[in-house]
């Protein structure tokens, strides 16, 4: 028997490997016993006298021993299964590279085993390239490759198969993936290494063709309209790539579908897809069809209905028989899953109560390919409100939101209040719109009830403004504070401070802009909520500007020269419930002291003297648009106002002719070069006395009239129309149209220092306010054509693309207006709205037509815009 401890030649042993089956184990295990000069040919019965661990391991001995089943003075033969079986129980803990058993001696009947093992090797650190580092993170954690992970041949393949089929997805069909990995030295012995995942995405794969099979009744024109985002390779197409993405590719396949349901095929079916890698790197699609017959529609027929008649039933249907069955259609106006407001049977039943009924259309009979149709209907009890409450208002107080909900306890279900109600939080800007979640709590079909909680997430609704620039001749300062959820009755309170009162929906702005030529200073505050029971907004504003001539000899201001403007205006607006609950009438009182101190320009005759503007502005505006007041994804929203100052020529006594046509007098004398300059300095005087008097109290009427349209055209791509119109008017024609209130036209749209009341219109492409005379117009007309796409609509930055063609100009009276002749432009764009800051953007404008005395097109102009919606 010693000699059978020290010939190695004679040891028995069992190795294997994660590949290796079991029957090659048994084979070996045989060999190695016949080497031994022992008859194991059938196996013979021996008691384990005692079984040792050795090898790279850093488990315990008795640990292993235990897991392999293989204790002292259990009985096992050999050859047999009980070795067989504890090599796979040891595999089967994926925790080993490799494991050996040896017979090491044998005394009488008595086996002593020795189990060999290397550990698997533990994971150090992982690298991985290829890909941008704000993604490394996702991929370690998505492959679970921890630090300590053991790595096996599967984590590896797994990885692998994971990342190619992720980038497949994506559109990288030709992603390769490698992976390494390195062992590191350990002065414990231990198996560790380190990883290097090297990821080649290879470019996205085009599509070469998309070849149609067994298509007969539907062009294949038609169907490959159909697939909306797989388009093969078209040079002319500038919106929809040819880049293969396996996501949109099914929901393409989808629609495939879906066009032949709506043609009357609703047994149209794919048999089969494939995908066919070409020699260039681009891929052919090849799809085979089953298009099945052709169906019509039959009888349709309502059960179950009690509420409503089936002729009214029938006008949300409007389907007669004999038409092409359409099934995407039909389930449209029962229930169109794709807008929350459709005018379809589903809502015509939940916006009056019957949250718990059901529609559901069936086929009662397809005989000769007509099929008659059942719409069966489950009205259910009537839902009424029970509990309605709001969570994730951590700042605004409660009633500021409560009193904007359209659902209200013991109150009819309707779905429509739900979806009005989150476009009026969504509206009130203190909300992410993009996150308000309208959840159903506890529904009780048996008593008609339904809990009601709207989720919110606040967001950032204070704003400030610090900036500084060049323009107007010098350095432009500026500090602005905008707080958008004020609180006034917790002003004094000092414990409201956190770090300014807040709650309330009440908006509370301060701005001061100041550079070496002018000053501008303006308070405004508003209260939505009059007295707290209806939606009655009130608004107060002050403001102060002051500017200094500029001396055209020194380059600096004149500050004995100024023209000062002061104002106060009062505002009220109530929302209203006819003709629709979207209108809001609007009324303001207004008082602009304009103070001229020896300021001679080109716009005023008179340098020395004042005007006052006391006016009247009514205005009614229709806003629909749907839940985020940045970025609106439908709706419209209209405008029209008109500005009024008193009839002051009607009982002033003044004759306005008689002074005109001395005024004319005068100009004569002025403009006449012979004229002595004493009688020329006179007629100057006497004109500038003469519209001191005009414009005393400024009389006008002033009609601007604004429409935006918001529709998706698909999944977040909004097209935005809007036409503008805007006319400055004078009761009396010999009083003239006063030289204030006036539309300059061009450029980015924002007024800057300009003091005179003038509004300042956008039309990009073109330098600011350079489409109207330096007096400014008394007519303007502008349509402006967006496209609008997001790149992010997140509560912390929302931020979207967008691409324009504008035309507008201004026009001195009727008699030079002609809305056609406009100054044309186009241009791409991006808007940034932060919390912290409001609005901000960045055009590149290209004007297609010549400035106003000039021959040459105004071309490429970059206006950047802050703190203005467009």
């Amino acid at each position: 028997m010693g000699k059978q401890v020290n010939n190695l030649a004679n040891t028995f042993l069992l190795k294997t490997h994660l590949k290796q089956c079991i029957a090659i184990l048994l084979i070996a295990l045989s060999f190695t016993l016949q080497a031994q000069d022992i008859e194991f040919e059938n196996g013979k019965t021996y008691t384990i006298g005692g079984v040792s661990v050795s090898g790279n391991t850093s488990f315990n001995e008795q640990t292993v021993i235990a897991y392999s089943g293989l204790r002292k003075g259990t009985e096992i033969k050999i050859p047999g299964e009980d070795i067989a079986n504890a090599i796979k129980k040891l595999w089967s803990s994926k925790l080993f590279s490799d494991i050996e058993v040896y017979l090491k001696n044998i005394e009488g009947n008595e086996a002593f085993l020795e189990i060999r093992l290397s550990d698997l090797p533990q994971l150090i650190d992982v690298k991985v390239t290829g890909v941008k580092k704000s993604k490394v993170e996702g991929i370690i954690t998505e492959n679970k490759l921890k630090k300590g992970v053991k790595v096996t041949e599967n984590l590896i393949t797994t990885t692998k198969n994971f990342l190619k089929k992720k980038y497949k997805k994506k559109g990288f069909y030709n992603t390769k993936v490698n992976i390494n990995t390195l062992e590191v030295k350990d002065t414990l012995d231990k198996a560790r290494v380190n990883m290097v995942v090297a990821i080649d995405k290879g470019e996205k794969v085009k599509i070469k063709d998309i070849i149609f099979e067994g298509d007969s009744a539907l062009k294949e024109k038609v169907l490959r309209k159909a697939m909306k985002s797989t388009k093969k390779i078209n040079r002319l197409r500038i919106l929809k790539r040819s880049k293969f993405i396996d996501s949109a590719y099914q929901a393409d396949l989808a629609s495939v579908v879906d066009k032949y349901a709506e043609n009357g095929y609703r047994d149209a079916r794919i048999i089969s897809e494939s995908i066919i890698v070409n020699d260039d790197k681009t891929i052919s699609i090849r799809i085979k069809l089953e298009e099945g017959d052709l169906y019509k529609f039959g009888d349709i027929s309502f059960i179950g209905n009690t509420v409503y008649t089936d002729e009214q039933l029938d006008r949300y249907i409007r389907i007669k028989k004999g038409e092409t069955y359409n099934g995407v259609m039909l389930q449209k106006r029962i229930q169109d899953n794709t807008k929350p407001d459709g005018d379809d049977i589903a809502n015509l039943y939940q916006n009056n109560g019957y949250l718990f009924s059901s529609i559901n259309p069936v086929e009662v009979s397809a005989e000769d390919n007509v099929i008659d149709l059942e719409i069966r209907i489950s009205e259910g009890k009537p839902a009424y409100f029970n509990n309605v409450s709001v969570v994730g208002n951590d700042k605004t107080n409660d009633h500021v939101i409560y009193r904007e909900l359209r659902t209200r306890p013991g109150q009819l279900y309707s779905k429509a209040d739900v979806v009005r109600t989150v476009r009026e939080l969504g509206q009130l800007g203190f909300f992410d719109a993009q996150e308000i979640s309208p959840n159903f709590n506890n529904p009780n079909p048996n008593e008609g009830t339904i809990d009601m909680e709207f989720s919110v997430k606040e967001t950032g609704s204070s704003q400030i403004e610090l900036q500084g620039g060049y323009g107007g001749g010098g350095f432009i300062g500026t500090l602005g504070l905008s707080f958008n959820n004020f609180s006034m009755k917790d002003i004094f309170n000092k414990d409201a401070y956190k770090p300014i009162p807040m709650g309330d929906g009440q908006k509370l702005a301060l701005r001061l802009q100041a550079s070496r030529f002018f000053q501008t200073y303006s308070f405004s505050f508003s209260e939505p909520w009059l007295g707290g029971k209806r939606p009655v907004q009130f608004s107060v504003s002050l403001s102060h500007t002051k500017q200094f001539l500029f001396n055209r000899f020194n380059g600096r201001a004149d500050r004995s020269r100024s023209f000062n403007i002061t104002g106060i205006t009062l505002g009220l607006a109530k929302r209203l419930t006819v003709p629709d609950n979207f209108f809001t009438l609007s009324q303001a009182l207004s008082y602009q002291v304009y103070d001229l101190n020896n300021y001679n320009t080109g716009l005023f005759t008179f340098g020395d003297g004042s005007s006052k503007n006391l006016s009247y502005t009514l205005g009614l505006t229709r806003n629909n648009t749907r839940i985020d007041p940045i970025f609106p994804t439908g709706g419209s929203n209209f405008s029209i106002t008109a500005k009024l100052s008193p009839p002051w020529s009607l009982f002033d006594g003044a004759d306005y002719e008689a002074l005109i046509n001395e005024r004319n007098e005068n100009q004569d004398i002025l403009n006449d070069a012979t004229q002595p300059d004493a009688n020329r300095t006179a007629a100057n005087d006497r004109i500038s006395e003469i519209d001191q008097e005009r414009f005393n109290w400024l009389e006008f009427y002033k009609v601007n009239f604004k429409a935006d349209w918001y529709t998706e055209l698909t999944k977040n791509l909004v097209l935005r129309p809007s036409i503008e119109f805007g006319f400055l008017g004078a009761y009396n024609n010999d009083r003239g149209v006063i030289p204030f209130e006036r539309f300059f036209v061009g450029g980015d749209g924002l007024g800057n220092f300009a003091l005179d009341g003038r509004q300042v219109v956008q039309l990009r492409g073109y330098p600011n306010q350079s489409l109207s005379t330096q007096d400014g117009g008394s007519i303007y007309n502008k349509f402006s054509l967006e496209l609008r796409y997001p790149v992010t609509l997140k509560a912390s930055a929302k931020i979207y693309a967008l691409g324009f063609l504008e035309g507008g100009n201004s026009y001195n009276s009727f008699r030079d207006f002609d809305p056609f002749n406009i100054k044309r432009s186009a241009g791409l764009g991006v808007r940034i709205f932060m919390p912290a800051f409001g609005l901000l953007g960045i055009d590149f404008g290209h004007g297609f037509d010549p400035i106003p005395g000039q021959t040459g097109k105004s071309g490429w102009q970059t206006h950047f815009i802050i703190g203005q919606q467009f």
